[in-house]
């Protein structure tokens, strides 16, 4: 029923964004299932923003001036990151909060360190590789399953920040509530980005938390009218007076077990006891070298974004792009060959399993035979991933992997640093509400089917497991290890390309970060070939087909945000294609 509401809604809703001039249209996304986002008309108004002191860049406006409000106070990155995410889950609640899980980096300028925080769910420990299967052993439609318990994992963003702040906060945990808790009691206008979803997924005002959203008779409310979550207020209330306590362990851990096990649609199986004992991850970033000038951090696994960038990179590092015109034929034709070849790879061997070929996928050597393979004339007809020794080969099928998610980017006053991305997984998770917050449906993340053609799938459903992310929050440092690039992005699997194209646009070709992420988008899919629409990039498609590939125009919505550091100071830069604002001082 879902999958039907989802493909008659074929229309395209346009809406003015207040002061900026915006058209809200649909994506399609690398399955062809239709994701709604914003489509800008013009980039002209979204210029660099300067700073000396801090610099914050989230995808909300009143997200960033929450985080710089603590960075004023004198808080760190980690206070500002803690209080523009709790914003987030107000404003923003389709794309990420409390329910759901987060990558944190974080970059000690004293010590010159950098370390991860890894609140990505898990699943439960009752799930089983099956859960996802029919009566006849078939895997289900996503569709079919994304709503309800079923598809709810183990939330882990909540203690991620939590331990996060125990070792890097500055201000007290309460006050870093205040700005959500006012939002969420006084309210705030429902936006056009709200609207479109509301309009285009009828199915959400079935389920008794998105009440808030729709008038008695079943109608999405207006662009404007005030929304008011008075119920996530009070659990905002909670945990800034008593601590993660009582989401882990308290009255809010029974209702969230509660709305899983007893889900009108799709029970499912999240525990106290998986809540109770859920445990963050925190280690090294993976990092590498690009160009002999840089170097590159990003998350491990259960990431594929770390791996994938660094592949990706490294096989770039065999061309000069930098005489090579940005936007160009030849440019769009060189980035998508060497993506091609590192997604090959990530979609072969990355998952949260062990024996992941992780070095043998960064070798040098490897990567400059995987470069060997890039005609500049022509396109490859068939890209294989690498055959890597005494490795047995897993299979990691394609999944619905959506792109509902959020980046925050900070440099605080010492020039400490976070990049997080955080996301709940589709439009409005499984569209669960528990007192005032959505739950994930991360488990989606996880191939629905454990086994094809008799193999076993590596990113297949396992207790406690985490599902492959394409969430790529990353630190740029310079030749002599220090930062100057904070970048991240939601998109689902191509998250992974709009970084590198912001790093490229940075590093090869001197744009300023605002420019490098307002930049035209171009990424490479089942190998075809997508051009932002209404950019100069649509000429290019001819061109590029006499090239061999096959392509497509599409609203390639990312949702880049970004902060550099050098000598002359901050610099911070924001997605025009969302709603997005850089703040410094």
């Amino acid at each position: 029923m879902i999958k039907k509401f989802i493909l008659i809604a074929t229309f395209s809703l346009l809406a003015s964004c207040v002061n900026r001039g915006c058209e809200v249209q649909q994506e399609k996304i690398a399955n062809n299932d239709v994701w709604i986002g914003e489509k800008f008309s013009g980039f002209s108004d979204y210029k660099v923003t300067s700073a000396k002191n801090y610099m914050i860049s989230t995808a909300e406006s009143k997200a960033s001036e929450a985080g710089a409000e603590m960075l004023a106070k004198g808080g760190s990155a980690v206070d500002a990151a803690i209080a523009a995410q709790m914003v987030l889950n107000v404003v923003e609640p389709q794309s990420s909060g409390i329910g759901g899980g987060l990558f944190l980096l974080y970059y000690d300028a004293k010590k010159k360190n950098s370390v991860y925080f890894n609140g990505r769910e898990r699943a439960p420990m009752a799930a089983n590789e099956k859960i996802f299967l029919d009566k006849d052993g078939k895997a289900r439609d996503f569709y079919d399953v994304v709503g309800g318990g079923l598809s709810v994992g183990t939330p882990g963003a909540l203690k991620a920040l939590y331990a996060a702040h125990k070792k890097y906060g500055k201000l007290p945990w309460k006050d870093l509530f205040t700005p959500a808790i006012k939002l969420a009691n006084d309210g705030f206008p429902l936006d056009e980005k709200i609207y479109v979803v509301l309009k285009q997924l009828p199915y959400l005002k079935d389920y008794e938390g998105m009440k808030i959203y729709f008038t008695e008779n079943g109608s999405p409310k207006k662009v404007g009218t005030i929304i008011k979550n008075i119920e996530l207020a009070k659990t905002f209330e909670t945990i800034a007076d008593q601590g993660i306590k009582p989401f882990y362990e308290g009255k809010i851990a029974h209702d969230m077990v509660d709305a899983v096990k007893n889900s009108k649609k799709n029970p499912g199986y999240l525990s106290m006891s998986d809540l109770r004992n859920y445990n963050i991850k925190s280690g090294d970033l993976l990092c590498g070298t690009y160009r002999g000038k840089y170097k590159i951090c990003s998350m491990p696994l259960p990431s594929s974004g770390g791996v994938t960038i660094l592949q990706t990179l490294k096989i770039l590092e065999n061309f000069d792009l930098s005489q090579i015109k940005p936007s160009s034929k030849e440019a769009i034709h060189l980035i998508s060959e060497a993506t091609r070849l590192a997604y090959a790879d990530r979609n072969e061997y990355v998952a949260d399993m062990p024996n992941v070929p992780i070095k043998q996928m960064l070798n040098e050597k490897y990567l400059k035979q995987r470069a060997a393979l890039i005609n500049l004339d022509r396109t490859m007809t068939d890209v294989k991933p690498g055959s890597f020794k005494k490795l047995t080969r897993p299979l990691n099928p394609a999944v619905a992997e959506k792109p509902s998610t959020t980046q925050v980017s900070i440099i605080d006053r010492e020039g400490n640093a976070v990049s997080m991305t955080s996301s709940i997984e589709y439009l409005f998770g499984s569209v669960l509400m528990v007192d005032g917050f959505m739950l994930n449906n991360q488990m989606t993340d996880f191939s629905l089917a454990p086994t094809i053609n008799g193999k076993k799938v590596a990113n297949r459903v396992q207790p406690l497991k985490q599902a492959r992310s394409s969430m790529s929050p990353t630190f740029i440092f310079d030749d002599k290890d220090n930062l100057i690039m904070v970048i991240g992005s939601p998109g689902g699997p191509k998250i992974i390309q709009y970084v590198v194209k912001t790093i490229i646009a940075s590093l090869d070709w001197g744009f300023d970060v605002q420019a490098a992420i307002s930049l035209p988008n171009h990424v490479v899919l089942n190998n075809q070939i997508e051009l932002e629409n209404r950019t100069s990039l649509t000429k290019l498609k001819s061109d590029l087909e006499k090239m061999g590939h096959k392509v497509v125009t599409a609203d390639i919505t990312s949702g880049l945000n970004g902060v550099t550091i050098s000598k002359s100071g901050l610099q911070g830069g924001s997605d025009p294609r969302r709603h997005g604002k850089a703040i410094g001082q």
